[in-house]
């Protein structure tokens, strides 16, 4: 059963906390997780770009010069797409690039993504990440100080406010609530330091 050291803000073990083994030693699984970001980022996609196509393009559809006779192709306007400013063919049109996954492989993904993370040591676990002030310099400070690095996903409750408010303004550092972790954010993260209180949140959501 994996096990985790809990600390406090001045980096200082005050205990430790044993995982359930079926979430945070799940066996790693790099397609799963591939197949779970991929949907997350497809379906973040707007999917709003339109090409005009020949019924749509400003234009006449007035004949430019007589069918037979001139020796030239025939033409039936200024619209087609051979002609500059014509209509585009098979051009992208609006659509919903989302695809439906099963919800178990999203939970299977994230517990795989999860295990990596405390098998490399970068789950790091600490007792409450309140701070005293809203202040981007003193919560980046303070996570340098628990031996964070590199970019961090923080999960904890948004009625932290000053937490929230602190992270916000911090490239480095992403917030979000124990029970909207995505597979993305825990991959695109160096680290994952979450509270005690989230930590127990997050379990029971993936226990379900």
């Amino acid at each position: 059963m994996p096990k985790v050291d809990v600390k406090d803000w001045n980096n200082k073990k005050v205990g430790s906390v044993d995982l359930p083994e079926e979430i945070y030693a799940y066996p790693y699984k790099e397609h799963l997780i591939h197949e779970a970001v991929r949907n997350y980022l497809a379906s973040l996609r707007q999917g709003t770009h339109k090409v005009k196509n020949r019924s749509e393009v400003s234009g006449s559809g007035k004949k430019p010069f007589r069918q037979k006779g001139t020796g030239r192709a025939r033409q039936g306007g200024n619209r087609p797409p051979i002609h500059r400013h014509g209509g585009t063919v098979f051009g992208p049109v609006p659509r919903d690039y989302s695809y439906k996954m099963n919800s178990q492989e999203k939970k299977n993904a994230l517990k795989s993504a999860l295990s990596q993370r405390v098998k490399e040591g970068k789950l790091v676990l600490i007792t409450d990440l309140s701070v005293e002030e809203a202040k981007t310099k003193t919560l980046a400070d303070k996570v340098t100080k628990i031996g964070v690095d590199g970019k961090a996903l923080l999960v904890d409750s948004f009625e932290n406010t000053n937490l929230a408010l602190a992270a916000r303004n911090n490239p480095r550092l992403h917030l979000v609530d124990p029970l909207h972790v995505n597979v993305y954010d825990v991959v695109n993260s160096r680290y994952v330091v979450v509270s005690q209180s989230a930590l127990q949140q997050l379990t029971e959501a993936l226990e379900s």
